[in-house]
């Protein structure tokens, strides 16, 4: 029975070697193509400036040496790349998955997990990969193995600390839409930490003149009154 992985261009992103190859020799036999690589740093190479990208899906590890992998995951996003993330992990608390959809992934698998079930599981984001259109985003792009912010052409490179980051990934992932302050802080801060709305003004604020000067124009981050923040 087909899966939906045939013929199907796959990321796989795992630093374990082991489990890459093992990995990687089960999602060949069921006929998909197979890129491998071990690092965050490899994996934004593999995928591109964006918004096009040759693969139709990624499976990423969340434990990475060089990155968290729901870092690079919000990376690719701000990239306005939409192919669909799976990401495996060992960690299984409900926080880490909420945080792991929190960066844009679709899909999360605990280790240990049995192979055919992220063989389905990756051939059910095959099937749905291409079906949202590119976003456009800003020149600005986030680099999450350095904690950066790279500047557009005319700006200046800008360091990030983990929680801007953090809080300014869901924003890129999505231009254009409006984000809740409930969902920015869920994303910028650990489970049970109380953020009060000066907190996140004041980390807004911040963010906003870093992305005014890694652009070289005006603060791509516009409030949206009773909601929360949006980019474009």
């Amino acid at each position: 029975m087909s899966i939906g992985t045939e013929g199907a261009a796959v990321l796989l992103v795992e630093d374990d070697a082991l489990l890459r190859r093992a990995i990687s020799r089960a999602l060949q036999e069921v006929h998909a193509r197979v890129t491998a690589v071990g690092t965050g740093l490899e994996a934004l190479e593999a995928v591109g400036d964006g918004p096009d990208c040759d693969f139709s899906a990624v499976v990423l590890d969340i434990g990475l040496p060089d990155a968290d992998g729901r870092d690079v995951c919000a990376a690719v996003r701000a990239r306005g790349i939409t192919t669909p993330v799976l990401f495996l992990t060992a960690r299984g608390q409900v926080d880490d998955r909420l945080s792991g959809f929190t960066a844009g992934g679709d899909d999360y698998l605990p280790k240990p997990f049995d192979t055919r079930e992220l063989l389905v599981r990756t051939g059910a984001l095959v099937r749905r990969a291409g079906s949202a259109p590119p976003r456009e985003v800003t020149g600005v792009r986030l680099d999450p193995v350095n904690l950066r912010l790279l500047a557009a052409p005319g700006g200046e490179d800008q360091s990030l600390t983990p929680t801007e980051y953090r809080v300014l990934a869901p924003l890129m992932n999505a231009p254009g839409e409006a984000l809740r302050r409930r969902a920015l802080a869920v994303a910028g801060w650990s489970a049970g930490a109380a953020v009060s709305d000066n907190v996140l003004d004041q980390y807004i604020s911040r963010l906003r003149r870093k992305v005014e000067a890694a652009s070289g124009g005006s603060s791509a981050i516009h409030t949206v009154h009773g909601i929360g923040y949006r980019f474009e």
